[in-house]
């Protein structure tokens, strides 16, 4: 009997293309019911032990979260260090940049130039006669245009200037347009897309490469089943991935969260999907981990740079944008945006959920198209 069962297993792997499988019977329908079941448990519990895979998924994203949140924490603006060249009328620029609230050090003229050179000081004053001043700096720094504006305002107030016009200041810091607040749904779609591209592709690939797919073709299971056990396993880490992520940007820096839940856990289920069904496109013929490797890198880098993970995407010239906004990672993160810190109604997002959802239905067709066992 044994002897049989291999002969037929020999038989279905060598059928030549175009030769269709047998229609199943009841029994074997039940078995591939239970096959996905089976399935979709395996790889749960495949990337739950993989130590390298949960780091790049969860802990990753919230080391990076902390260290850039911190990094670009709301705080004073850092305040120009100016230096006064020692010469007559020194001291009176001195005290007119101080009570300004400018960091002043008075230097030689030497010192003065090596501290300008060497970025320790943004601008040097040095008076000259019948009480005008001379500015050194160099205009292609932020800090030092800054430092120039802020000095002759202080000099020409010490002077007698009047302002014709009083004016008033309100200090607002809003949740929602700090820098952190535009990191984590970037981060949070960046995890998405990682979590879905690699632990899909590659699993596929190494099973390819240990000869685990060969085996897995003898059985009463379609390849769309077994490709589709993986979109279910990604229901599974999703919720956590949002959780763990979203929770943490709202708990430790207050990052808002004004959209709907319902319309936040329908954008991440489109994108998981449509992640999870562009790495098994990438996967479908790959035979080594090298391979795969490359391939992810290649489709993966362009939406690292473009798609505004860590600054606007709008920040590229307008001849690039079809392209920009063309690609999945733009499309999940302007909708995780609009949901957590606009509060956006589905005509914003609906438009950013159809690019999601047209490249996961054209990957997964790919990918049943052009998918081997072996």
């Amino acid at each position: 009997m044994s002897s049989e069962i291999r002969d037929a297993s020999r038989r279905d792997v060598e059928r030549p293309p175009g030769v269709g499988r047998p229609a199943p019977t009841a029994q074997e329908g039940r078995l591939a019911r239970s096959a996905l079941a089976q399935l979709t448990l395996a790889r749960v519990r495949e990337f739950l032990r993989e130590p390298d895979a949960v780091f790049w998924t969860f802990a990753f994203p919230l080391l990076l979260a902390a260290g850039l949140g911190i990094a670009f924490r709301n705080r004073p603006p850092e305040v120009p260090r100016v230096a006064v060249v020692q010469a007559s009328g020194a001291d009176v620029i001195v005290e007119r940049l101080t009570s300004a609230g400018l960091d002043v050090r008075v230097l030689s003229v030497s010192a003065a130039t090596y501290a300008l050179n060497t970025g320790r000081v943004a601008l040097v004053v040095r008076p000259l006669a019948d009480g005008a001043v001379e500015y050194r700096y160099d205009d292609a720094r932020p800090d030092a245009r800054t430092a120039r504006f802020l000095v002759d305002d202080a000099v020409q107030r010490g002077a007698g200037r009047t302002d014709p016009v009083s004016t008033a200041e309100r200090l607002v810091s809003e949740p929602g347009s700090r820098y952190i607040d535009f990191l984590v749904p970037g981060l949070l779609g960046m995890t998405i897309m990682g979590s879905g591209v690699w632990g899909v592709g590659f699993v596929i690939v190494e099973s390819r490469r240990r000869r685990f797919l060969k085996r897995l073709a003898v059985t009463p299971m379609s390849r769309a089943e077994y490709l589709a056990s993986f979109l279910l396993m990604r229901l599974v880490l999703l919720a956590l991935e949002v959780v763990v992520l979203a929770g943490f940007g709202t708990w430790i820096f207050g990052v808002p969260l004004r959209g709907s839940i319902g319309q936040l856990a329908l954008i991440t289920l489109v994108a998981a999907f449509s992640f999870s069904a562009l790495g098994l496109l990438i996967a479908s013929r790959v035979r080594t981990t090298e391979g795969v490797q490359g391939l992810m890198n290649v489709v993966m880098m362009p939406m690292w740079v473009f798609s505004g993970v860590f600054f606007s995407s709008t920040n590229f010239p307008e001849v690039m944008q079809p392209f920009v906004q063309s690609l999945p990672l733009t499309a999940l993160n302007d909708a995780l945006r609009a949901n957590m810190l606009e509060g956006a109604g589905w005509s914003v997002v609906s438009p950013e959920l159809g690019v999601l959802a047209a490249w996961m239905v054209v990957s997964f067709v790919a990918a049943l198209k052009l998918f081997r066992w072996r």
